[in-house]
């Protein structure tokens, strides 16, 4: 008998270091409770995520509450409670939370509970605020076009100047 709890101790010893290899591999996560969702459901969320270059994992409560906890992650045990998926983002975590209140709005048993994301936690209705923003490349080509709007038109303006003075040229000789 004491074998066997030694074997299973080694083997939970193991599962935290295995959900803390996976968590450090993203910044952000959000949790969400997914009890109710099918199968087809869940897969085809993972596909939308994938996409993004992230991932929906379901974990066990305590593997990741003392993975989180060596990751010195403090506060996100309050999201760990019941059936408790976690959708990792690595960069633009915005388009990951706008793919998961999209999908919560068709499949409604999909429960965001709350996120982590930059050092800082989300409660659901600030996290559901935070999926309206545009995302980061959003914004960048919001700026650029900002940006390059006003040299095109001075462009275009010192474009037509040239092209009057030499209608001009040719209408005289």
């Amino acid at each position: 008998m004491a074998i066997r709890t030694k074997e299973l101790k080694q083997a939970k010893i193991e599962a935290v270091a295995t959900a803390r290899a996976l968590f450090e591999g993203y910044n952000d996560y959000i949790f969400a409770d997914y009890r109710g969702l099918t199968v087809e459901q869940i897969t085809g969320l993972r596909r939308l995520l994938r996409a993004k270059e992230s991932a929906f994992k379901v974990v066990k409560n305590n593997f990741a509450r003392i993975a989180f906890s060596e990751m010195k992650i403090d506060g996100v045990s309050d999201f760990l409670v019941g059936p408790t998926a976690v959708a990792l983002a690595k960069d633009d975590t915005n388009d990951v939370a706008k793919i998961l209140y999209d999908f919560a709005k068709e499949a409604p048993a999909l429960q965001i509970k709350g996120g982590y994301i930059s050092a800082e936690l989300y409660d659901p209705k600030k996290l559901e605020a935070f999926s309206k923003l545009p995302g980061k490349k959003q914004l960048i080509a919001m700026l650029m076009a900002a940006i390059n709007g006003p040299a095109q038109k001075l462009a275009a303006t010192l474009q037509a100047y040239v092209d009057k003075k030499q209608a001009e040229e040719a209408g005289a000789a």
